[in-house]
């Protein structure tokens, strides 16, 4: 019973690392545009991704059961509660590392990586590489460039149309709560607007929520999936009901953004590249297509690299993307995997050799 109690801690705490660095990546694009606030920002995605949440309760309970590590390892290997406990663990201590630091990485790959470390340990060679590298790694590596290449083009077309259509912008001064003086309260920012209007409708407006509902969608369809992933761990826990357990992950993942977000949500929103509202929604467009595109078509895409590519896709048009936080995040995101990795195959001995 010990182990099992362990093993719904470290779900929890995963879930909770998950909510911190992948809440706000659906609505970073507002916050960075200045469409709203970051207190905005975060309530929004708190209030869409707790709703995937918790519909994921009613629409993935298949997706729940059919959990097995994708493939990588014996599906009989994952239902034992020491291996269950080193994926949950060391998934969330890498996620748990790479927030603390502001960096923007994928629960999915640190899951991966765990999976790897621990699945060496368990059957050595028996280990899936090639579902590995067919599945999971070359998706890690064409998500975001094609992300940011259909940004770029995306944005462009755009702008030509706004050109076209004679839309203009001007720099509006508002009063933006930001990040990091946030007890000192507002502070005084220009931002981009965009002038005129069509059959009586402010375009800044209609603007403004299409893109809060772009992010909406985003983060709504970040939970639904997210949620069932991280309760697979559970499974093994039959006297807990999957639907109780997608309701205490949702909870926690919710609470995780709410109260630690702030680093991953200033480095996406504003350490990328600037933007304006037009900008930010593009980038949003881009990252809620495709992610759906990848969903329905079962490619395991991250949410976290597609949205990254986006933003980085809109930074290249504009000549403001700043390489050298690209550079860092990128490096984040391949010792992702070797770090989740070393972590569970530590964990998995330990937990192994303590029970023999």
């Amino acid at each position: 019973m010990s182990l099992l109690l362990l093993l719904f801690i470290a779900a929890c705490f995963l879930a909770f690392t998950n909510g911190a660095n992948d809440n706000f990546k659906g609505v970073a694009t507002l916050f960075g545009s200045g469409t709203t606030s970051y207190k905005g920002a975060i309530g929004w995605a708190t209030i869409t991704t707790l709703s995937g949440s918790i519909a994921a309760i009613f629409l993935a309970s298949a997706l729940v059961k059919n959990f097995s590590g994708k493939g990588l390892v014996p599906d009989s290997l994952i239902q034992t509660p020491e291996f269950a406990i080193s994926i949950a663990l060391s998934a969330a201590i890498t996620v748990f590392i790479a927030t603390k630091v502001g960096m923007p990485i994928s629960t999915t790959h640190g899951l991966v990586g765990a999976l790897l470390g621990s699945g060496l340990v368990a059957v050595g060679m028996e280990f899936n590489f090639t579902k590995l590298g067919n599945t999971f790694l070359m998706p890690l590596i064409v998500s975001p460039l094609a992300a940011a290449a259909l940004s770029l083009l995306t944005y462009l077309l755009f702008k030509r149309l706004s050109l076209f259509f004679g839309l203009t912008k001007e720099k509006t001064l508002r009063l933006e709560s930001s990040i990091l003086p946030l007890k000192k309260g507002a502070l005084p920012v220009y931002v981009e607007t965009y002038q005129g209007s069509f059959l009586g409708i402010s375009l800044q407006k209609a603007l403004d929520t299409i893109h809060f509902l772009s992010a909406g969608v985003v983060s709504f369809a970040r939970g639904l999936n997210d949620t069932p992933k991280i309760v697979g761990l559970l499974l093994i826990i039959e006297v807990l009901d999957i639907k109780w357990g997608m309701l205490a992950i949702a909870l926690v993942m919710a609470l995780g953004g709410l109260l630690n977000a702030k680093k991953v949500g200033e480095m996406m929103s504003k350490k990328i590249t600037p933007m304006n509202s037009g900008q930010g929604f593009t980038a949003n467009l881009i990252t809620g297509l495709l992610v759906t595109t990848a969903s329905i078509h079962g490619l395991p895409v991250s949410t976290t690299h597609v949205s990254v590519g986006s933003i980085f896709g809109i930074g290249t048009v504009t000549k403001k993307a700043d390489l050298k936080v690209i550079r860092n995040i990128l490096l984040s995101w391949i010792l992702t995997l070797p770090l989740a990795a070393v972590c569970s195959a530590l964990l998995y001995w330990l937990i192994s050799y303590t029970l023999s």
